[in-house]
């Protein structure tokens, strides 16, 4: 969300960024915003001036008032001054509904109007020209086939998707036995992995207000990914960075306490609309899963380095688990209207022998703080919008299948790799049950 001061004196600029991003349908929004700006000004200017001249002129009645006494022909000027302040109170209360009214549409604008790109993001419409920047680790194929993920977790008695078909529907699953145990270490593994890089341990809301959707992600995210609790005002979290950017509405963080630096834990509930491929069946794209996650908020000024941080921390846990990984810079036109810059950390996959997006980190520059009102005081006491940026942790099971690929050996067993034995119980090797 741009500040509406910016649009004003920036309009080509904004127009050259909504071509950027391939949205030229959005280009008459900038001239809209600029129009209803300009008429609620104008509103507040009006009824500014009717409430100063509403006191002078209840002042001048009572004085009319009180020569009328010895003066008859000052009561017929004081009800003129009457009619004057009446006609005038019915003007303001126009003015003020149609103040209201103004600044509802022209919010409605400035929410769909996207925040300015970093000049470093490569153009293209849509995912297919993401830029991929650098690869970790070696792209192993083996000499052995590879089955399915589902399969593979099967041979551990590890998944019904049967069952949990008959309870909720498609998109959902049941773990089971080790691969349960190995979900449930992945995730603790990502938690500790995060503590260790000074990150502070949070488990957020789950359900979290309408206004706090508006203030952390666009409109067509929105209506693509929640779910409504019917009756009330409130959503299912789809990534808790909903919840943990909401923590900090409405308030003027301490600068002597930025960066917030923190690890959320969270169930992850998504709609997941659309068809979707082949190998996106089974547990990679489902309604409901766990998730663990970097959150940052800090000085506008540390938002660019935060960012290398954070995606590199991405690239460091998966390499801790032997699981080949690329970094992906995404295009103009496959970033979300609130995103500034983003990239996707992508896990190799033996079995398809290509990548696939396990991790999504983002800088939202002032977007998110603008919605909801997080700021800071800087050094001279002036109040300054925070920037807010995230990642992905690790997000099983699609992670799991990550991991099971690039640690399926020929017998059918898994090797656990070192760092994640202390959460199995020091096993070193999943055995096939069949």
């Amino acid at each position: 969300m741009l500040d509406m001061k910016f649009i004003r004196e920036n309009p080509e600029l904004v127009k050259e960024n909504i071509r950027k991003k391939f949205q030229d349908a959005k280009l008459p929004l900038v001239d809209e915003a600029i129009d209803l700006d300009a008429r609620r000004r104008a509103a507040i200017a009006e009824a500014d001036q009717l409430r100063s001249a509403r006191n002078t002129l209840s002042k001048q009645v009572g004085v009319l008032m009180g020569q009328a006494k010895k003066d008859p022909a000052k009561l017929q000027e004081a009800e003129k001054v009457k009619a004057q302040v009446k006609a005038d109170a019915q003007r303001l209360a126009e003015l003020e509904k149609q103040e209201t009214e103004l600044e509802a549409e022209l919010h409605q604008r400035l929410l769909v109007i996207p925040q300015i790109i970093d000049e470093s993001v490569p153009l293209g419409p849509d995912d297919s020209h993401n830029v991929e920047v650098e690869r970790f680790g070696e792209a192993k194929v083996p000499d052995f086939p590879i089955p399915y993920h589902t399969e593979i977790m099967e041979s551990f008695d590890g998944v019904d998707l049967d069952a949990a078909g008959r309870v909720s529907g498609n998109g959902f699953y049941y773990l089971l036995g080790d691969i349960a145990r190995l979900h449930e270490a992945v995730l603790a593994y990502g938690r500790d992995f995060m503590i260790g890089k000074g990150f502070t341990y949070c488990i957020p809301p789950f359900m979290i207000h309408g206004n706090v959707v508006e203030g952390v992600m666009s409109q067509t995210d929105m209506d693509g990914m929640m779910y409504k609790i019917e009756g009330e005002d409130l959503y299912l979290i789809g990534t808790s960075e909903h919840s943990m950017i909401g923590r900090f509405i409405d308030q003027i963080v301490p600068a002597e306490k930025l960066p917030q630096t923190l690890t959320s834990y969270s169930p992850c509930f998504r709609k997941e609309k659309g068809a979707h491929g082949i190998e996106e069946r089974g547990v990679y794209r489902i309604h409901q899963f766990e998730k663990q996650e970097m959150i940052v908020v800090c000085r506008p000024e540390e938002s660019k380095a935060w960012y290398e941080k954070l995606w590199r921390f991405s690239v460091e846990l998966f390499r801790s688990l032997d699981i080949p990984v690329r970094q992906l810079e995404c295009c103009s036109g496959d970033l979300a209207d609130l995103k500034v810059k983003s990239c996707d950390i992508e896990a190799w996959s033996p079995r398809q022998q290509k990548y696939f997006e396990v991790c999504s980190c983002s800088n939202l520059g002032d977007a998110q703080a603008r919605r909801l009102r997080i700021r800071y005081k800087d050094e001279n006491g002036k109040t300054q919008l925070c920037h807010t940026l995230n990642n992905t942790c690790v997000a099983p099971p699609r992670m799991l299948i990550a991991f099971l690929e690039n640690n399926l050996q020929a017998d059918g067993t898994v090797l656990i790799p070192e760092v994640l034995r202390p959460y199995m119980g020091g096993m070193e090797k999943l055995v096939p049950k069949r």
